[in-house]
């Protein structure tokens, strides 16, 4: 289990050997997973990062209406990565007029031996601080400091606005090649309409809060490590909701029969797009060939 630190000065108090590696880390792409390597080499790897999302703060018109992983499912991912533990720094914009000086003293006195970040990472005051400027100042503190190119794939730089256009063009498979592995959600099961038993297939609504889902539709996946199918849409043939939701149905008798279990959903495959039936007959007889297919489905 990832530890988790709410502040610089809380993770001094441990006296850890520890590499820290700096940065937002939404979605924890490769290119992300590069800089948490950079960070590597010591007794314990920790990862420091904002909540919520800095740009959501400074330029909230410009920021992403979702993100690709919130703070519960960014430390299930870091975890599976050998990360330690976590600094959770809460991003508010006092905290961004911290001058850029200060702000690495801070991080020097938090005991750490190694630091990392993108080469293009800015922080304090009006980011007058960048890699340069660290190297230069942990010279003096006695901390190494890493500092990793931006990772390039297809002659462009993978970041978190490329793989958000692939889930928009429904190209799982290139959002999975910048992650590293499928994208996933994570969230919470939830009592819902029950209109699955109705289909003689019960199903697990899932409530995303704040992470991107994938275009409408209908899709081979993976829940905790099961594999299923999973619709997303308004179920336009039993509801026709403009409420988008997550409905999840796996291939075991081993899923709790209860409500408000956690659950990450892994998108494998897309089958095809939400539809509307003449009769919740035809709906059902489609639901079956789904399933059918979902099962037949093999990873290439």
């Amino acid at each position: 289990m990832v530890k988790v630190f709410h502040s610089l000065a809380e993770l001094a108090s441990e006296n850890l050997d520890f590499g820290l590696a700096l940065g937002v880390f939404d979605g924890v792409h490769l290119g992300h997973q590069a800089v948490i390597d950079g960070a590597r080499g010591c007794d314990k790897l920790g990862v420091l990062t904002f909540e919520p999302h800095p740009i959501a703060v400074l330029a909230p018109e410009r920021a992403p209406l979702r993100i690709l992983a919130n703070l519960a499912h960014k430390k299930l991912i870091l975890e599976r990565l050998g990360v330690d533990f976590v600094v959770e720094i809460e991003f508010t914009k006092e905290f961004a007029e911290i001058e850029a000086r200060d702000f690495a003293d801070q991080l020097f006195r938090s005991g750490a031996k190694k630091l990392s970040a993108g080469l293009d990472w800015s922080f304090g005051n009006r980011k007058q601080g960048g890699v340069a400027r660290l190297r230069e100042w942990g010279e003096e503190a006695g901390v190494e400091i890493v500092g990793v190119a931006p990772l390039m794939l297809d002659e462009e730089r993978i970041s978190s606005t490329r793989i958000r256009q692939c889930l928009r063009d429904n190209h799982l498979a290139g959002a999975a090649e910048m992650l590293g592995r499928e994208y996933s959600v994570y969230g919470k099961v939830v009592k819902g309409k029950q209109l699955g038993r109705t289909l003689g297939v019960p199903t697990a609504n899932v409530v995303i809060a704040d992470e991107k889902l994938p275009e409408s539709g209908v899709y081979v996946v993976e829940g905790n490590g099961i594999k299923g199918v999973a619709n997303i849409g308004v179920r336009p043939t039993v509801d026709d909701s403009l409420r988008r939701t997550l409905e999840l149905h796996l291939f075991s008798d081993d899923v709790p029969d209860r409500y408000g279990w956690d659950v990450e959903v892994c998108f494998l495959a897309r089958l095809r797009d939400e539809v509307k039936f003449d009769s919740v007959e035809l709906l059902r007889e489609q639901v079956m060939k789904d399933i059918a297919m979902a099962k037949e489905w093999k990873k290439g």
